[in-house]
C-alpha cells in the first residue's frame, strides 16, 4: 500500500477536520507496517549473526520521515483550525454570559418600564447573532437565559400595567403552540417536524407572560411535548444511522455481484454476450437505486467505485462496438454498391434478362450478411425499394399476376423445349455448365399458373436427370456436382421448402446409421487378440471404421449445401 499518495489524497481535502479520522487510521496502519518491517529486519540481523555474516544495511527509514513530514503539517493545520474554532467558541460563550449577566441587571434592577423593555429587545437581539458556543455549556446557558426571560415578564414593575386580556391573550397562543406541538405527533416527515418544532419554540419564547397560576400547568404540558417529540427524533436518527450502515452494506455486496460477474471481460467476443452482461448490469444498477443512502462520507466513496465499475464496463462495450461497427462498415459499402447497381437497373424493361439481374443482386444480398443496427434497416429499405419498383413495374406491363404467371408458364416451356433440344457436350465441364444455367434460368423465370405447376416442374427434373445421367460421372467431386444440381432441381419445385426438408432428415439419418456402424465396429475391435491373424482382421475393421467416418464427413457437407430458405 502507497501510505504517502494515501495521506497525501487525504491531507489534500479542503475539510481538514472531516478526515482526521481517517488520517489517524492510516497513521496506526503506516506505524504497524514500520514496526513489521523493522521486526523483519531484526531478524535478518540474528540470522547473520548466527551465521557468523556482517550484518545488513537498513535501507532507509521506510519512508518514515516522508510520511510524518505530511502528517505533521495536517496535524498542525487540524490543531489550527480546532483552535481557532474553539477560541471562537470560547469568546461567544463569553459573549453570552455578558448578555446573561446584563439580562440578569435588567430583571433585577430596572424600574423603567420602557428602559427596561428596550435593553431586554437589545439584548435579545445580540443573543440570535451570537454564534455557536461549546457543546458542552449549551443546554445550562440555553436554560439559565430561558429562566431570566421567564423571571423578566414575571418580575418587572410592567407586569403590574398589563391588561388582563394581554395574559389572557398569551396563555392562549401558548395553548395553541401546545396544540401546534401535539399535531406534529402526525407529522411524517421528520425533516419537516424539526423544523416546525424549533419554529414553534422560538415562538414559545416571544409570547409575553401568562398569569403565574395557569404558568406551571401551562409550561410541564409544553416540555411534555417537546420531550416526546426530541425522543422522537432521536430515534429516527437512530433508526436512519442503523438503516444507512445497512444500505452501505448492501452496496457493498451489489459491488462485489457487479465485480464477479465482469471478471470474465476478455471472454466476450459477440454482441449477444455484451447485451446478455449489459442487461445484467443495468439490473443491477436499478436494484442500486432502490436502495437508501449510506453514511454521507462513506456513501460518497461507495458511489465513486460503483460508478467506477460500471464505468468501465460501458467503455468496454463501446470498444468492442467501434470494432464491429468498422466491420459492419465494410459490409454497408458493398451492400451500398449493390444499391446502386438495383437503381440503374429498376428501370430496365427486359423483364427477363433484368428479373434475373435483380435475382442475382438479391443472393449476393444475403451472402454480404448483416451490416448493424445503425445500417442494415435503412440500407434494406433503399434495396428493397429499388428491386419493388422494378417488379411492380413489370407485374404492371404483364397486367396482372395471372398474366405474369401465364407468361412465366410460356417462357418455361420453351426453356423446356431448349432443353429437350439440347445435346450433352462432350466437354464435362462445359455441360455442367450449360446444365446450370438451365437451372438458374428455370428459377429465375419465377412462378407459373397452378394448373401447370406440377407438370412444368416434374418435365424440368426428368430433362435434367436424363443430362446428369449422361454425364455417367464418378468419384466424390462428380457426388458433389450431382448433389449441387439435386439441389438446383429442387429449387425450382414449388414445393422447394418441403423437399428441402425431407431431404436434410433422410441425410441425418444416413448419418446415425453409419455412427451406428462405426460404433459397433470400434466394439468389435476390442475382442481382437494380439495375434498374426487378429491383426489383419483389426486392420480390416479400422479400413470400414475410415470409410464410415469419411462417410459421414461426406453427408455433413451435403447438409451445408441444402439453403436454409
Amino acid at each position: 500500500m502507497d501510505f504517502i499518495a494515501a495521506l497525501k489524497e487525504f491531507t489534500e481535502q479542503e475539510d481538514v477536520l472531516s478526515v482526521s479520522r481517517d488520517v489517524n487510521e492510516l497513521r496506526g496502519k503506516f506505524d504497524d507496517y514500520v514496526l513489521e518491517e523493522e521486526r523483519k529486519f531484526q531478524i535478518l540481523e540474528l540470522d547473520a549473526e548466527e551465521k557468523g555474516e556482517s550484518k545488513p544495511e537498513m535501507q532507509g527509514d521506510f519512508g518514515k520521515e516522508a510520511f510524518y513530514v505530511i502528517y505533521n503539517i495536517h496535524k498542525t493545520e487540524r490543531k489550527r483550525i480546532i483552535d481557532e474554532r474553539n477560541a471562537a467558541e470560547a469568546e461567544n460563550l463569553k459573549a453570552k454570559r455578558a448578555l446573561i449577566e446584563r439580562l440578569q441587571g435588567v430583571v433585577t434592577s430596572e424600574e423603567n418600564i420602557g428602559a427596561a423593555f428596550g435593553a431586554f429587545k437589545e439584548i435579545q437581539e445580540k443573543w440570535k447573532e451570537v454564534g455557536n458556543i461549546p457543546r458542552d455549556n449549551r443546554n445550562d446557558i440555553q436554560k439559565e437565559y430561558s429562566k431570566l426571560l421567564e423571571d423578566f415578564f414575571y418580575n418587572i414593575n410592567i407586569y403590574k400595567q398589563l391588561k388582563e386580556h394581554d395574559f389572557k391573550r398569551n396563555h392562549q397562543l401558548k395553548l395553541e403552540i401546545i396544540e401546534s406541538l401535539k399535531s406534529l405527533q402526525k407529522e411524517e416527515k421528520m425533516k419537516e417536524l424539526e423544523t416546525q418544532m424549533r419554529s414553534l419554540q422560538n415562538d414559545w419564547d416571544e409570547i409575553g407572560p401568562v398569569p403565574n397560576e395557569q404558568w406551571e400547568l401551562l409550561k410541564e404540558s409544553y416540555w411534555t411535548e417537546i420531550r416526546s417529540l426530541q425522543n422522537r427524533l432521536n430515534r429516527f436518527y437512530e433508526d436512519r444511522r442503523d438503516q444507512q450502515k445497512e444500505n452501505l452494506e448492501k452496496k457493498g455486496i451489489l459491488i462485489e455481484e457487479l465485480k464477479e460477474m465482469l471478471t470474465d471481460q476478455e471472454n466476450w467476443d459477440s454482441s449477444k454476450a455484451w447485451e446478455a452482461k449489459t442487461k445484467l448490469v443495468l439490473e443491477i444498477q436499478n436494484r442500486w437505486k432502490t436502495i437508501g443512502f449510506g453514511p454521507r462520507k462513506e456513501n460518497e466513496i461507495i458511489w465513486k467505485e460503483f460508478r467506477s465499475i460500471c464505468d468501465t464496463f460501458f467503455d468496454g462495450k463501446k470498444t468492442f462496438y467501434a470494432v464491429v461497427n468498422s466491420k459492419f462498415d465494410g459490409v454497408a459499402e458493398q451492400k451500398q454498391a449493390l444499391i446502386d447497381k438495383a437503381n440503374k437497373l429498376k428501370e430496365q424493361t427486359n423483364w427477363k434478362e433484368t428479373s434475373e439481374q435483380l435475382i442475382r443482386l438479391q443472393k449476393d444480398w444475403k451472402k454480404l450478411g448483416h451490416a448493424g443496427r445503425k445500417n442494415e434497416q435503412k440500407l434494406w429499405k433503399a434495396f428493397r425499394g429499388a428491386c419493388d419498383a422494378f417488379f411492380n413495374a413489370k407485374q404492371k406491363h404483364f397486367g396482372d399476376q395471372d398474366a405474369q404467371y401465364e407468361a412465366n408458364g410460356v417462357l418455361k416451356l420453351e426453356l423446356l423445349a431448349k432443353m429437350e433440344a439440347y445435346k450433352v457436350d462432350k466437354d464435362k465441364s462445359k455441360a455442367l455448365a450449360d446444365l446450370k444455367q438451365f437451372s438458374t434460368d428455370f428459377n429465375a423465370i419465377g412462378r407459373v399458373p397452378m394448373k401447370i405447376k406440377d407438370e412444368t416442374y416434374k418435365s424440368f427434373k426428368a430433362i435434367m436427370d436424363k443430362h446428369y445421367g449422361a454425364l455417367k460421372m464418378e468419384g466424390a467431386e462428380m457426388e458433389k456436382i450431382l448433389f449441387q444440381a439435386r439441389i438446383d432441381t429442387i429449387s425450382a419445385s414449388p414445393r422447394a421448402s418441403s423437399l428441402f426438408s425431407d431431404l436434410k432428415f433422410d441425410l441425418r439419418k444416413e448419418i446415425d446409421k453409419e455412427k451406428k456402424e462405426v460404433h459397433q465396429l470400434e466394439n468389435n475391435l476390442g475382442f481382437f487378440a494380439n495375434s498374426k491373424g487378429a491383426d489383419a482382421l483389426r486392420k480390416q475393421v479400422e479400413l470400414k471404421v475410415k470409410k464410415s467416418e469419411d462417410r459421414i464427413n461426406t453427408i455433413k457437407q451435403k447438409l451445408k449445401m441444402i439453403p436454409n430458405e
